[in-house]
């Protein structure tokens, strides 16, 4: 335990673990392969390049993100304070200027004595050396084969397929029924039917609608098992009718007939406030979704809690490798943070890079690992991604669904998130009692 510890990929993961490991007097060896190999992605060589948005979600209190990012601040988080200096106006969310966050965490990291930069790929991981794995979800092919060997060729996905969510409450009971497909089982699934000149114009409004402009590095070579739905309807006016919006089996109780089409919403969690479309990931604009997607019988008024994705992205099978620390079971030196490890989005990039550094240096000093708790964002996200079912895994941002719910019910909303978020904070501030956190200051 004498050695730096190794941080891979200077994003906005490793970035932040870098710096928690150097803030706990902990040396590191920084690796960043850019510009030496560049990405198809990355235009600079500068750490933590904002590459897509340069928006770090909602700062409106009593969100989700805005609960992540509040935790971050109180544990000391780099990327958090130069973030708030490099803002610029964007409403209610944090917005950056990306150029100048960029170069500023460069900088400030390159000051840092206690880090080591090493601008290289790295291809090989040492079997004795503590390492952050933080390479996110361009990481290289010949690093992406070295941790195939670690884990196993089978926990390692190249692409992502996620259906829309929608809020429970949302959803107009009047116009949907309960049903499980030739009744096998208990009615489980919402069913929202069509008739005939609905599913036209909902097939007419979903060919015309604009899909994410690609970038060469995000093209995919589709599965046919994960087609969005638009490359679906685009193969004839029918073939939705016999895939995902298949009604066979699905007869309405009220009516006693047989929809023409019908689109399933599928419980998401226990507390079932929550549904995901079922087989209706997409590759669409999230205002597109949300005006198609809308013509769904039932849905006219739907809160979306997520929409739809297909894109490129290298990530773990994180329930399967992971413990709550984000150590591999199998070979507790290596952690993973960032995209890689089974998150989406900045903000919970650079959460488990924080989280990443605090515990590579416990590590390396022989200290005691104490995960995130559970009421926590910091604990809920990684909860999620080390504890939900292996088969179905798929990289989640912060919502309040991944929060656990309040022993209590409470009806309205805001205040229902008002008291998770208080109770989170709550907890996460004996967490950093309880780990030493208040020690560390964030920077000047």
């Amino acid at each position: 335990m004498t050695k730096p510890v190794r941080v891979i990929g200077a994003g906005l993961a490793g970035s932040e673990a870098a710096w928690q490991c150097a803030r706990r007097g902990v040396p590191v060896e920084l690796f960043e392969m850019r510009p030496v190999r560049p990405t198809p992605a990355h235009q600079t060589g500068d750490f933590a390049e904002l590459v897509c948005s340069n928006s770090l979600k909602s700062d409106s209190e009593n969100t989700a993100p805005w609960l992540l990012k509040e935790e971050m601040r109180r544990a000391g988080s780099l990327l958090m304070e130069i973030a708030r200096e490099c803002a610029v106006p964007a409403g209610h969310a944090l917005a950056v200027d990306r150029t100048t966050f960029a170069a500023k965490v460069t900088e400030v990291l390159s000051r840092q004595p206690r880090i080591t930069i090493r601008r290289e790929e790295v291809t090989r991981l040492d079997d004795e050396q503590i390492t952050v794995i933080a390479t996110g979800p361009l990481t290289s092919d010949a690093l992406s084969q070295e941790i195939q060997r670690l884990s196993g060729a089978e926990h390692l996905s190249f692409y992502d397929s996620i259906s829309p969510i929608v809020e429970a409450d949302s959803i107009d009971q009047s116009r949907v029924y309960m049903a499980a497909r030739y009744d096998k089982g208990t009615a489980d699934y919402i069913n929202c039917p069509m008739a005939k000149e609905e599913y036209d114009a909902f097939l007419d409004a979903l060919l015309a609608a604009q899909s994410v402009e690609e970038r060469d590095w995000e093209k995919l070579n589709y599965f046919e098992g994960c087609l969005p739905i638009e490359e679906i309807a685009r193969r004839g006016r029918d073939t939705l009718r016999f895939g995902p919006m298949k009604p066979v089996g699905l007869k309405d109780p009220r009516t006693g007939r047989t929809p023409y089409a019908v689109v399933q919403l599928r419980q998401e969690n226990l507390r079932a406030d929550s549904y995901n479309l079922v087989g209706f990931q997409n590759h669409l604009k999230f205002g597109e979704q949300a005006r198609v997607l809308r013509m769904i019988p039932g849905l006219e008024n739907a809160k979306f809690l997520r929409y739809g994705q297909i894109h490129r992205n290298t990530y773990i099978n994180a329930p399967t490798l992971l413990q709550p620390t984000l150590q591999m079971k199998e070979r507790s030196h290596l952690l993973f943070a960032g995209q890689i490890c089974g998150v989406e989005g900045y903000v919970e990039s650079i959460a488990t890079g924080l989280m990443g550094g605090i515990f590579a240096a416990a590590l390396r000093a022989g200290s005691d690992l104490v995960p995130a708790p559970r009421e926590s964002a910091f604990g809920s996200l990684v909860h999620y991604i080390t504890q939900t079912e292996a088969r179905h895994f798929q990289p989640a941002n912060i919502t309040f669904d991944l929060l656990p719910a309040l022993e209590t019910r409470v009806r309205d909303r805001q205040e229902r998130h008002r008291q998770q978020c208080g109770r989170a904070l709550l907890a996460f501030d004996g967490w950093l009692q309880q780990i030493g956190v208040s020690e560390v200051r964030p920077p000047v």
